[in-house]
């Protein structure tokens, strides 16, 4: 049996065999072990994001998308207006969510690569008092960057907004105390830097928020309020749940806490980045982002300046020498993406940058 490349992705991402063992087990929805399952690992990403003592975890069916289509239509009320802060194609999938189902919205944007400004936040809360939900993208998965959420959190806590944050792409290895920063909501999902599989959303969210937004939700399946009122009262998934993405987070926690948790996990990101920006730098590679904004998740590189350059061709010939990458999500600019978490190390990073530039030069497209 050949080896499974390794996923150079934001997600879905390589995982470790026990994960994967995980789910080798059939569970009934309704069986008190599996509540029990569920009930475990809720008490955990609370844990995580220090939110035990104001705060509730609800998990969602489905991909992070649909986390934050649920978090935005059951926490901004019906008359609410959401204030999106766009530097990304993640900040403008929210607003594009947000449109969809009806809330009033105002976007704040900024270009590629530029991180997001705390001023113009709060110059902007001061010339719109309608604004009472702010929603930013902590990390932005189409660069890499990482947004300035304890700044932002400040200003949207000074103006009495409520800040509900995608952190899709950091939640589990970057910091992010939703009890000191006050956040209304945190939006993650069960692959990213948790190194489950995809399947499962959860927001984590302000108890006191949802008990206040029955109704708001235009969606039956994606009502968090009646999600979490019903677990509450059953300790059951309103429908059928991923039963085997649970498990599989299960014991991806595990493994997480055993590895020393959030610092441990953003230490060995942090390794495996510094590996691929040295060594694919010193090849003649650009980063594209400053490396004061760049996140130890996933990197952007301008894609070599060769005008037979092709990432279709670059992504086949990596993928196999081994390693699946990500093409580049900016419109204007040619580049691709690597991603520097999952159940990976520094050294098949290593490996890992030394295929993408023997690939590069053996198709003319980088000098050695």
């Amino acid at each position: 049996m050949l080896q499974a490349p390794i996923l150079l992705t934001p997600g879905p991402l390589t995982t470790s065999l026990a994960t994967r063992t995980a789910m080798l087990t059939d569970w009934g929805s309704w069986d008190s072990s599996f509540n029990a399952l569920t009930a475990s690992v809720c008490a955990d990403l609370l844990s995580i994001a220090n939110g035990a003592a104001n705060h509730c975890c609800i998990p969602l069916q489905g991909s992070g998308t649909f986390a934050v289509e649920a978090a935005l239509g059951t926490l901004v009320p019906r008359a609410g207006k959401l204030l999106v802060l766009e530097n990304g194609a993640y900040g403008q999938r929210m607003s594009k969510i947000a449109r969809a189902i009806g809330r009033d919205v105002t976007v704040l944007s900024w270009p590629d690569g530029v991180a997001i400004d705390a001023l113009a936040v709060k110059a902007k809360l001061q010339n719109d008092p309608a604004i009472t939900h702010i929603g930013l993208i902590h990390c932005e998965t189409a660069t890499g960057l990482l947004n300035p959420l304890s700044e932002i959190a400040h200003v949207a806590s000074n103006a009495g907004c409520e800040l509900i944050v995608d952190a899709m792409s950091s939640f589990g290895a970057l910091e992010i105390d939703v009890q000191a920063l006050n956040l209304c909501a945190v939006i993650a999902a069960s692959g990213k830097c948790l190194e489950g599989v995809p399947g499962m959303g959860f927001v984590i969210a302000k108890t006191a928020a949802v008990s206040l937004a029955n109704g708001n939700s235009p969606s039956l399946a994606l009502d968090l309020a009646d999600q979490y009122d019903y677990m509450q009262r059953t300790g059951q998934w309103r429908f059928t749940p991923p039963t085997h993405v649970v498990a599989a987070l299960r014991s991806a926690l595990d493994q997480y806490f055993a590895e020393g948790g959030r610092p441990a996990r953003l230490a060995r990101y942090t390794a495996n980045a510094q590996v691929l920006i040295d060594r694919l730098k010193s090849a003649g590679l650009a980063l594209f982002l400053d490396e004061k904004l760049q996140a130890p998740i996933i990197l952007t590189f301008h894609a070599p300046a060769h005008p037979d350059y092709q990432f279709t061709a670059f992504y086949n010939a990596m993928r196999e020498r081994g390693f699946v990458l990500y093409p580049g999500k900016l419109t204007q600019i040619e580049t691709f993406r690597v991603g520097c978490i999952g159940a990976i190390n520094s050294a098949q990073l290593e490996q890992a940058a030394h295929a993408i530039v023997d690939v590069l030069t053996g198709f003319g497209w980088l000098d050695r």
